[in-house]
């Protein structure tokens, strides 16, 4: 890169550090560093009290649609829950609080790829600790890791053993969150993984581990297509294999774990609908969701719903898996950056740009915690002709948002796992 762009996007990052000197309290850096590399800056969480009560004026004014007596969730998000959630997020809900735990980690951003990257990076006590860069999806959020992050970085002190510890890295994706919006076409999730070896190398980490679900398990498969040698191991709780062009090895699969893939697809036949919108129109959807934090929060709860493992069934309350708190900070991070548009672009830009290289046989040692309502299941056979699978979890419960969902059940299976790898 020329020095010409790097004083550009130092220049950028420097405006933008300013700005967020003015409502955190922070220093903005001076210049970009002696070896013509980004600076990181650190970061905290500080939404201005004006956002906050916009939210709330426009939360009161809500115009909420009509919905068939007798109906649940088969048209979409019901309407008494949500209702429900919005009273709560506008007279209890304590966005205050929420700032505090997220900012209880340490954050920083730095630029990559023309786009301010936001990230936690814990750092445990532990020397011999592996350093786990874990990703989220859409629509999650670093939120998702709140309570995974501290056992994982120093599980002595929430009765582990000191010898799974973790240096936990957990970027916002581009266009999420406390991250930046990119400006131009073209952040797939080829791109996004590039941006995530980057981000890593510029941590100074040569060797690291992966994890993550939804779209972070995607880009992960696309970090470990191009890098392998970078990583001690991938561990994914969305395993993405198709059946293999090997007809002895497509054979291998188990016919009851056929049926539960055929079983999950059936049921994502009426789950889909978000992803033609999205992968095709995402600037239309964009004007209802920038200015109606109901229409956020609905579009929102209705995935966590739908791909949740919920007690009661399809008609089941949220509640019984999800505190509201948990499920409105992470609704409240894409309402106050302004993202929730921008986040959905990724299903476009992952439709409408070609690959760099196409996936081949992930040869990195490969860990999968599969959830029994997971969006998507593939047998184990298919797996291990696409992955070097070396760990295979049948959990009993859970879903999608496993972190989130089942953090207990999500954080053994990674320190099972990465305890094979140390």
């Amino acid at each position: 890169m020329n020095s010409t762009r790097i004083l550009a996007r130092g220049a950028r990052l420097l405006a933008v550090s300013a700005f967020l000197a003015l409502v955190s309290g922070q220093a903005a850096p001076q210049a970009v560093n002696e070896d013509n590399e980004m600076p990181i800056v650190p970061f905290r969480v500080d939404v201005p009290q004006a956002a906050i009560d916009d939210l709330r004026s426009r939360l009161a004014n809500t115009r909420l649609p009509d919905q068939i007596p007798g109906t649940s969730w088969e048209y979409g998000t019901e309407r008494s829950y949500l209702e429900e959630l919005l009273a709560y997020w506008m007279n209890e809900f304590d966005w205050r609080a929420q700032e505090t735990r997220i900012n209880a980690f340490d954050q920083f951003t730095t630029v990559i790829d023309d786009v301010d990257t936001h990230f936690i990076h814990q750092r445990s006590a532990n020397p011999d600790a592996i350093p786990l860069m874990i990703v989220h999806g859409w629509p999650g959020s670093i939120s998702e890791f709140l309570d995974i992050i501290p056992p994982l970085v120093d599980p002595a002190a929430h009765g582990g053993d000191s010898e799974d510890s973790f240096h936990v890295i957990a970027p916002s994706l581009p266009g999420f969150g406390f991250s930046g919006i990119p400006a131009a076409r073209g952040y797939n999730p080829e791109r996004i993984a590039h941006m995530l070896a980057e981000l890593m190398e510029r941590l100074g980490y040569e060797s690291y581990a992966i994890a993550g679900g939804d779209w972070g398990a995607i880009i992960n498969r696309h970090l470990a297509n191009h890098y392998p040698e970078r990583l001690i191991g991938l561990h994914s709780n969305m395993i993405l294999a198709g059946p293999p062009a090997d007809e002895e090895q497509r054979n291998r699969a188990d016919p009851e774990e056929l049926a539960l893939t055929s079983a999950r697809a059936a049921y994502m036949q009426n789950e889909t609908g978000y992803q033609a919108i999205q992968g095709t129109k995402p600037q239309t959807l964009g004007y209802g969701l920038a200015d109606s934090p109901a229409g956020v929060a609905a579009w929102i709860v209705e995935k966590f719903h739908g791909w949740s493992d919920l007690p009661q069934g399809p008609d089941g309350n949220l509640d019984d898996n999800f505190s509201r708190d948990d499920l409105l900070t992470n609704i409240s991070i894409y309402w106050f950056t302004g993202t929730i548009t921008s986040s959905t672009r990724i299903y476009y830009e992952n439709r409408n740009t070609p690959a760099e290289k196409p996936i081949e046989y992930i040869d990195v040692p490969t860990g999968a915690a599969i959830f029994p309502a997971e969006i998507y299941l593939a047998p184990r056979a298919w797996a291990e002709a696409a992955y070097d699978l070396r760990h295979w979890t049948l959990m009993p419960r859970g879903g999608h948002f496993a972190a989130l969902e089942q953090p207990e059940l999500y954080l053994n299976d990674l320190r099972e796992f990465f305890r094979t790898l140390r």
